[in-house]
């Protein structure tokens, strides 16, 4: 979390400006002096944006229903401590952007949206918030609809596969449709056609192509389940497609 640890989140936030830098600078630019204005690079940039913006969401996510439940909490805090195993002096940062955004002016569209034009040339990482988004929904068992509507927002925000939806929604009973939907494919496609598009989408998500466009690196193992999924998937079509290989 090289972008809060150098101590330039308030400059990130000056530069990147709209909703994502307005509650960034608030959060971690007051805490600094003018000697830590540092010039952040294009990729902590963006590491701030993503992380802002996720944990802004997370807010919007979690009290779309009208209130934060305990079991969403927990679920923030697993991602901070576990999933993105943030050193314990940095894990603060994200706590204070999730309460702040929780009653803040801005709208899950104004923080998505801005996100969406920062990383638009990088749909992998796009497709991996929205993943996230979609599990932070799910810590209490189930989806509400009006949580439901903000992914489906999000999918038109982030221009996105719209069976993502119903792609995450089945990720636990994963069958051979969803193989295909993984891949972005279907059955009546040849074998061929369906390995060109695999080698693609494996080259999008291969966690060192992720790394080189600035995927932070507590993001590494979220990319590598994505890649083994990609993988997964396309054993599974073969085993149909070709299953003398």
């Amino acid at each position: 979390m090289s972008f809060w640890k150098a101590g330039i989140g308030g400059m990130i936030g000056f530069t990147i400006g709209g909703p994502i830098g307005g509650i960034l600078g608030e959060v971690i630019g007051s805490k600094l002096s003018d000697k830590n204005h540092i010039k952040p690079s294009s990729n902590q940039k963006n590491q701030a944006a993503f992380f802002t913006a996720l944990f802004a969401c997370f807010a919007k996510i979690a009290k779309a229903d009208g209130k934060v439940t305990r079991e969403e909490v927990d679920k923030v805090d697993h991602f901070i401590k576990e999933r993105f195993n943030f050193p314990r002096d940095q894990r603060g940062f994200a706590i204070q952007i999730f309460n702040h955004a929780k009653d803040d002016k801005n709208s899950f569209r104004d923080y998505a949206t801005q996100l969406a034009s920062l990383l638009s040339t990088d749909k992998p990482a796009l497709i991996m918030f929205y993943e996230l988004l979609f599990e932070l929904s799910m810590a209490d068992g189930h989806l509400d609809p009006s949580e439901e509507r903000l992914l489906i927002d999000a999918i038109d925000i982030f221009n996105i596969d719209p069976e993502l939806l119903n792609l995450n929604k089945k990720r636990f009973g994963a069958n051979i449709s969803d193989a295909y939907a993984t891949l972005g494919v279907s059955d009546d496609m040849s074998f061929e056609e369906i390995k060109i598009a695999y080698r693609r989408k494996r080259k999008e998500f291969h966690p060192d192509t992720l790394l080189s466009k600035g995927l932070p690196e507590e993001l590494l193992d979220k990319a590598k389940e994505k890649f083994i999924e990609i993988q997964s998937a396309f054993e599974e079509i073969e085993k149909q497609k070709n299953p003398l290989n």
